[in-house]
């Protein structure tokens, strides 16, 4: 089969930088769901993981966003049968989506949104975890809670920011702020649902004390190591930040007199040690399956990259790399000989 991988760290313009190799097909093992890709996107990781982690071998797979259809499943499987339409982030320790068949534990697996395409539907699973692995693990919130509080998203145009929005306003009763700097970003977060939209080129705490507000919450979404300072003025005493870039200095003791909570959030955590509760990503996935197909959630697909090829990937990473992008950028699966 035809995949797209990376053979040691590269920068983009560096020749090679992706290749496209020709694997054999994955068997299933025991807990384990073969899929024929169908759709897939591009997140932050995917560029991450090309420039700065050499593979185990001689490639690496890339992608970690995918939907299709289950052509074969393991022995042990309980929850999917050969014919079904799923979508899923998968396991970042095992070879990615941005191929023809990829194998995947179905207990990280999720029913796809009917009311989506492949494509459209590819654009959620690893964000959608993230965010509410934030809100429903990270900071302890029940579906209905919140009233009352407030919820600063920082970078609320990206993947993970766009659909945060969407679970805060919609499964919670947080007042929500983001963060957007240009017309397009603003206009974005607007629609996905944001209650007041600050800009992140300014201090925050300048920001966030304009609209009168002290968020309980922050999710740090990007460039956390900038507006540290920031953040730790703006939150409430023993309120709660949850980051999930890689800042690599910040004055951590600052947060000890507001008695702040600080969580990192890594959405492949439950996968990569084999957790004891890994099945709730496919249970958590369902749901946001469900609440697309009742119109509670959208998809935050907002660039159509074509149909999956190297030159596709290649510009893909591009756009990812430059900071601009909003929402996600999606693909069709490899054409089918």
């Amino acid at each position: 089969m035809k995949a797209i991988a990376h053979t040691q760290t590269t920068t983009l313009d560096t020749p090679n930088a992706l290749v496209e190799v020709d694997v054999e097909t994955p068997t299933p093992g025991p807990r384990d769901i073969v899929v024929d890709v169908r759709g897939v996107s591009v997140n932050p990781v995917d560029t991450k993981v090309r420039a700065l982690m050499e593979p185990d071998g001689d490639h690496r797979i890339l992608g970690w966003d995918a939907a299709g259809t289950v052509t074969a499943v393991g022995s042990a499987v309980e929850n999917y049968k050969v014919g079904d339409e799923v979508f899923y982030a998968g396991d970042i320790t095992r070879a990615g989506s941005h191929a023809e068949f990829q194998a995947v534990d179905e207990r990280i697996v999720g029913r796809k949104p009917q009311s989506l395409s492949f494509k459209d539907a590819a654009a959620l699973p690893l964000t959608a975890i993230t965010a509410w692995e934030i809100l429903f693990d990270g900071f302890g919130l029940q579906e209905g809670g919140g009233a009352g509080e407030v919820i600063l998203v920082v970078g609320g145009a990206g993947g993970v920011g766009s659909i945060m929005i969407q679970l805060a306003k919609k499964l919670t009763g947080l007042t929500v702020i983001a963060t957007a700097s240009r017309p397009d970003t603003v206009a974005w977060v607007e629609k996905m649902g944001a209650d007041h939209v600050i800009n992140h080129r300014n201090p925050l705490d300048e920001e966030v004390a304009k609209l009168g507000l002290t968020p309980k919450y922050v999710a740090a979404l990007t460039q956390t190591e900038q507006h540290w300072d920031a953040l730790v003025k703006l939150i409430k005493p023993r309120g709660h930040i949850a980051m999930i870039d890689d800042p690599q200095e910040i004055d951590l003791p600052s947060i000890k007199p507001k008695s702040l909570t600080l969580t990192w959030e890594f959405m492949y955590t439950r996968s990569m040690f084999g957790t004891d509760d890994l099945d709730v990503q496919r249970k958590l996935l369902n749901r946001v399956s469900s609440l697309v197909d009742e119109g509670t959630l959208i998809t935050t697909a907002n660039h159509d990259g074509g149909v999956l090829s190297l030159e596709a990937m290649l510009e893909a990473h591009r756009l990812q790399e430059t900071g601009a992008a909003i929402g996600k950028t999606v693909l069709d699966g490899f054409l089918k000989a």
